[in-house]
C-alpha cells in the first residue's frame, strides 16, 4: 500500500532564548522569519517547508481557553534538523558559519558522495546541510 504521505511540511526546533534563535536562523543562515510570538515561538520559511522553533517551556503548557487547540509538545536536550543545499553552495555555508565564528563539527562525505556539514545553532541543536543527492532528492 502507497502511503498518501508526500513530505515533511514543518519541521520543529526548541530553543528557550528565542531572541538568539531568530538572530541565529535569520541572521547566520539568512531564512525568511513569517512569524514570531514572543516567549512562546518563531517561525521561518525554508525551501517549501517551515522551520518552527518553539519556546519548550511555552509549549509544554495545556493551550488556554480561546486558543487554538494544539496539543502540548516540546522536548530537552538536542534536536536535529538537515537543510539541503546544492553542492555549489555549501562552501558558502562554511564560509558563512566562520564569518559569525561558528564552528563546524563534521564536513564529510557519504558512502554514496554526499557531502554534509554538521554544526550547532545557540540552543545546541545539530543542525546539518546536506547535498540533495545524501537521499537521492
Amino acid at each position: 500500500m502507497e502511503t498518501p504521505i508526500r513530505g515533511i511540511m514543518e519541521t520543529a526546533l526548541y530553543a528557550a532564548d528565542l531572541e538568539a534563535a531568530e538572530a541565529f536562523y535569520d541572521g547566520v543562515l539568512g531564512l525568511s522569519k513569517i512569524t514570531a510570538v514572543p516567549g512562546r515561538h518563531v517561525f521561518f520559511r525554508c525551501g517549501a517547508g517551515v522551520l518552527l522553533i518553539f519556546n519548550p517551556a511555552a509549549t509544554s503548557e495545556p493551550p488556554h481557553q480561546g486558543s487554538l487547540p494544539v496539543p502540548t509538545h516540546g522536548t530537552s536536550g538536542a534536536g536535529h534538523a538537515c537543510f539541503r543545499v546544492e553542492p555549489a553552495q555549501l562552501d558558502d555555508i562554511v564560509r558563512r558559519l566562520g564569518e559569525h565564528a561558528i564552528a563546524i563539527e563534521s564536513d564529510f562525505r557519504w558512502p554514496n558522495g554526499a557531502r554534509s556539514i554538521y554544526f550547532r545553532d545557540p540552543a545546541g541543536n545539530s543542525l546539518e546541510c546536506a547535498e540533495p543527492a545524501l537521499w537521492d532528492l
